[in-house]
């Protein structure tokens, strides 16, 4: 009990301190909300990359490759977003409210809190399957979330732009690299894979400095309702439906971790971008992201040690 409490400590604890610096920063006026865009950008289109294209270069990929896990995650995946379709219409009246909480209940902030989790269960070098796993449900996230605004927008989905948008995407690009690196066998020089170590090792913890420099909590009343059930549906629902199932069917160790962040992680930071450019309700979007970041904090801890105790981490 008490390993299994402190393994549960040593994820989220680090989490945490990154996010309190980040917002510790802002507050002293160190870090303003343009150098943190600036900041969030390049994680997003060079240090997370970099991390990617190395969890999967190092990786002994036909050990990790697991298709049964691809297969529960999509199927899963989109089974969720269909039951948010049916369900949210019904609770929320406001259609720029409807496809902004559908897009936060279901699109999880996978890279950049979710690979410093599995890195910390699974140790560096050993987290090749969520890496993978990484790669293929981003795609997903982008289309859904593209569908679920447009459709609540009142317009069609344009998919030459979701496609175009898919395949510029920095981390699928690091992904399909990697892939390629490892099939055909190319071996990076030592100093180019030392650099490529080095710089990879930045993105997690200036990512998570970066998302506590965004947290603001404003317009906390006007949204009582709708953060309240974004927060108890992605945090709490998600997981506590589709992690027994996943147990079930016997899914254990990495591959549990890369579910449980999947549906356990809090909403991504690009949710926001994606809600504003889609003439979603943008605040709303935002506060998603800083409530689910903030809860995640408990949840995750929770989720860790439920896991490690039963056996299944």
């Amino acid at each position: 009990m008490k390993e299994n409490l402190l393994t549960a400590l040593n994820v989220v604890l680090p989490l945490f301190f990154c996010m309190a610096l980040g917002y510790g920063l802002r507050q002293i006026r160190m870090v303003d909300r343009p150098s943190l865009v600036v900041m969030n950008r390049l994680c997003f289109k060079v240090f997370l990359p970099l991390l990617l294209f190395r969890n999967i270069y190092t990786t002994d990929l036909k050990e990790a490759l697991d298709v049964k896990l691809i297969l529960f995650a999509t199927v899963a995946l989109i089974v969720w977003f269909l039951l948010l379709m049916l369900i949210i219409p019904r609770i929320e009246k406001e259609n720029p409210k409807r496809g902004v909480l559908i897009q936060g209940m279901f699109r999880s902030n996978y890279a950049l809190f979710g690979l410093p989790v599995a890195t910390t269960l699974c140790g560096e070098g050993h987290i090749g399957a969520t890496s993978l796993l990484l790669g293929i449900v981003i795609p997903f996230y982008n289309v859904l979330a593209v569908v679920a605004l447009e459709v609540f927008r009142g317009g069609k989905p344009d998919f030459r732009k979701i496609l175009l948008g898919i395949v510029k995407n920095p981390l699928i690009i690091a992904s399909v690299t990697g892939l390629i690196f490892y099939a055909i066998g190319i071996h990076l020089p030592a100093t180019v894979e030392k650099t490529v170590l080095d710089l990879s090792r930045v993105a997690t913890p200036l990512s998570l400095v970066v998302l506590g420099g965004y947290f603001t909590f404003s317009s906390v009343t006007e949204y009582r309702k709708q953060l309240a059930l974004g927060v108890i549906g992605k945090l709490v629902i998600s997981p506590l439906v589709l992690l027994p199932i996943a147990a079930w069917l016997g899914f254990r160790g990495e591959a549990m971790v890369a579910i449980m962040i999947m549906f356990g992680a809090p909403t991504a930071v690009s949710s926001f971008t994606m809600a504003q450019e889609m003439e979603g309700d943008g605040d709303l979007a935002a506060q998603l992201v800083i409530f689910t970041t903030f809860f995640s904090i408990l949840t995750i801890f929770l989720l860790v040690f439920i896991l490690k105790t039963l056996q299944l981490l």
